[in-house]
């Protein structure tokens, strides 16, 4: 960002390139003020650069990967009320873009502050984007930047094809992700992000496996 910065300052149209930029900025506030009217419960939309990003349905792999992992974040969210997790169509507000992240998760800090009329959520603790050939760019590009810049400790972007999820964190202080590894089926993962939880990597791509894990999980609590 100050590279920017800096290369724009030493143009000597600096001023009238900053104009510009702002126009172009307040112009993109009022189609994001429309977003947000336009949009319902019913659509998976994102607003992303300026831009309003339309889903289509997902694959089952894609579906099924999804569905899977939030049942066991859900579950131990609420086994060990650390906090509350989201899927599909809990819309996060940064500073630029809003976005739909497969699942997220909250701390209970900041969740204290939510009720049940809301719609604009703030900036996750854990994050997790599962790939399609159509969002996997933004997923590895724009919101890998976007996430880490706004303090989401903990991003995870999983390949339903390949069945790997690759785990990234955030040190404390910096603006860009750190990858702590690549996990396969027969690996398990555990979350820097949501205290205590661990799970067997199969438990995302496999419905007995899952089960299993939900067992485990609830053993634990006793």
């Amino acid at each position: 960002m100050s590279v920017t910065l800096e290369a724009i300052m030493q143009e000597p149209a600096a001023p009238l390139l900053i104009e510009r930029a702002q126009l172009a900025l307040k112009d993109e506030t009022r189609r994001r003020q429309e977003f947000r009217e336009w949009v319902t419960e019913g659509v998976k939309a994102e607003f992303i650069n300026g831009a309003v990003v339309l889903h289509s349905p997902v694959k089952r792999r894609h579906r099924l990967a999804s569905d899977l992992l939030f049942r066991l974040v859900s579950v131990f969210a609420d086994i060990w009320k650390v906090g509350e997790a989201a899927h599909e169509k809990a819309m996060i507000s940064l500073t630029r873009n809003d976005y739909e992240p497969d699942i997220c998760f909250w701390s209970s800090d900041k969740t204290a502050d939510f009720d049940d009329d809301t719609m604009l959520h703030p900036a996750p603790d854990f994050i997790v984007e599962i790939l399609s050939k159509k969002t996997q760019k933004h997923d590895r590009t724009t919101k890998f930047k976007d996430y880490a810049f706004h303090g989401v400790r903990e991003y995870w972007i999983i390949d339903p094809n390949k069945k790997i999820v690759e785990q990234y964190l955030l040190p404390i202080g910096a603006k860009e992700y750190e990858e702590i590894g690549k996990f396969d089926e027969t690996r398990r993962i555990s979350s820097f992000a949501i205290p205590r939880f661990e799970i067997p990597v199969a438990a995302i791509f496999d419905n007995e496996a899952n089960l299993a894990a939900l067992l485990e999980m609830a053993k634990g609590r006793k």
